[in-house]
């Protein structure tokens, strides 16, 4: 097991890695391994998740995933937590993405609500606290009813949280601020909850959050980290106005982010800054032109890159 222990060393700033791929389709792994420096070691990261959903993962082989892994753990090594996307619609095939991701010395594993066949707030306690068995890294639970179709309402994630003890953390992307106050309010003393949405990241601090899995944090982790460390600086949430300005200055930039499915705004982004990310596998396809003009004017007005980059392309 690697030196991350709990949900408080993954820290405030985790981002959901996006997955290069070569003009064969493959994996690039090369271009992961840059690509996870460059979170850690210009980006300020906390923590790199490898294969949840802005990596593709529905796409990707159990080889694959677990490649990604070693790559990105050998790569951040005791700088930053790894925490590897185990989530899929199979509770059995959960459990063995989990069991090998322990063996393999991740810092915590994701599992994201089952999609598709739509389990009740019974079977969803039933497929949680099964993977939770086979193994004693801290979970983070995904709660994302847009991509799921189902809602892990605030009394089932309460009671997995009390119940079983490494389920220890949340990545709340509900959409629903209240539904956030209330499991930081009623989830036991030391269950982290984080933000699922870049742009609702102080609102989420504000209601008892303690960071963001983020999307946007590929290209604009330093700005989202102030953010969060001037909230937090003196204490109780006094430095909200300061944090609130510049929360501000990054909504155009998310906006951006999101202008089509994630994560086909953000790979294109991380183009414009010298990765090899212009790949996609289907069903996701490359950005309409259109598309591709919002997420460069955000980034110039951001100061993330110069008109020049663009005229070259």
């Amino acid at each position: 097991m690697g030196a991350f222990q709990g949900p408080k060393e993954w820290g405030p700033l985790l981002t959901a890695m996006a997955t290069p791929f070569d003009s064969n389709g493959k994996v690039d792994f090369a271009e992961a391994e840059r690509l996870a420096h460059y979170l850690v070691d210009e980006q300020r990261n906390s923590g790199i998740v490898v294969a949840g959903t802005t990596g593709e993962s529905p796409t990707l082989s159990d080889d694959e995933k677990f490649e990604l892994l070693r790559v990105v753990l050998n790569a951040v090594r005791s700088k930053a937590a790894v925490v590897f996307g185990a989530g899929t619609y199979d509770t059995a095939h959960s459990v063995h993405l989990t069991e090998a991701a322990t063996e393999m010395g991740a810092h915590g594993v994701m599992l994201v609500s089952p999609y598709y066949n739509k389990p009740n707030q019974e079977g969803l306690y039933a497929h949680f606290s099964e993977i939770a068995k086979h193994t004693d890294l801290p979970i983070l639970i995904y709660n994302i009813q847009g991509r799921t179709s189902v809602n892990i309402e605030t009394s089932t994630l309460v009671q997995l949280a009390e119940d079983v003890a490494n389920i220890c953390a949340v990545k709340e992307a509900s959409g629903n601020v209240a539904q956030v106050a209330e499991v930081a309010a009623r989830s036991p003393e030391g269950f982290r909850v984080y933000s699922g949405d870049d742009i609702l990241t102080l609102p989420v601090l504000s209601v008892g959050g303690i960071g963001v899995v983020s999307v946007v944090g590929h290209i604009a982790g330093k700005q989202i980290m102030e953010m969060m460390e001037t909230f937090f600086a003196t204490g109780e949430g006094k430095g909200g106005f300061a944090a609130a300005q510049l929360s501000k200055k990054l909504v155009p930039l998310i906006q951006a982010c999101f202008c089509t499915t994630n994560p086909i705004p953000i790979k294109y982004a991380l183009t414009l800054l010298g990765f090899k990310t212009d790949r996609y596998r289907l069903p996701m396809i490359p950005p309409t032109d259109a598309q591709k003009r919002k997420v460069e004017e955000a980034m110039i007005a951001f100061g993330l890159i110069d008109k020049a980059v663009i005229a070259v392309r």
